[in-house]
């Protein structure tokens, strides 16, 4: 599952750099390194993952929670380019993934995490709570990166949002509005794997 997460974020990222590298100015590009799944069937635990083994100050650019406030995410150029990515993903799968826990040294990342919004999204199982994906959208920041790629401001949709859920619990209770509510769905299981090194 690690490396399946891992490895699916690295074409992800692949793919941003491809598109941001063509812009001037841009500069370097976050890169997730690959991990690998090793078989050793004399050992107690026959499988383990290995990977570049980085040097340096290992930064988290990207958190699971929003309630940790992170500098150097939002002040390096590492940090905002990473954020940036994010926003890439969510833009490009039409806000069904997510790459979180973006982290690592300089622009070499690691132990990444994929929230997806509905189970199975293009076969891809992730690894992280849906939840994240909400948290995303309401808590991003773009900067200039998002801007030189043309990223769409998630602020402007989420208030419009907010504004809409704001405006449907207005009506009377016996308004013809209100009695064409359809019960909501319930919300289906969503798969949360976590991965420990």
């Amino acid at each position: 599952q690690e490396c399946c997460v891992q490895n699916a974020a690295r074409e992800y990222a692949k793919l941003y750099a491809a598109e941001a590298e063509t812009l001037e100015g841009f500069g370097e590009v976050p890169e997730i390194i690959p991990i690998f799944l090793i078989h050793r069937p004399a050992n107690n635990i026959p499988y383990a993952t290995v990977e570049e083994e980085l040097v340096g100050d290992f930064v988290k650019y990207s958190v699971r929670d929003g309630k940790e406030v992170n500098f150097l995410r939002r002040d390096s150029e590492a940090g905002q380019k990473c954020c940036t990515f994010q926003h890439w993903v969510y833009e490009k799968t039409s806000g069904n993934l997510l790459v979180t826990d973006l982290q690592g040294v300089g622009m070499k990342l690691t132990d990444v995490g994929i929230a997806t919004l509905a189970k199975g999204y293009k076969g891809f199982k992730g690894n992280c709570s849906f939840s994240f994906i909400e948290q995303f959208r309401a808590l991003h920041q773009c900067n200039e990166y998002c801007e030189m790629l043309g990223l769409k401001s998630l602020r402007a949709a989420h208030q419009k949002q907010r504004r809409a859920a704001s405006t449907k619990g207005k009506n009377p209770p016996n308004s013809p509005a209100a009695k064409k509510t359809v019960p909501r769905k319930a919300r289906e299981h969503r798969d949360l794997i976590s991965s420990e090194h």
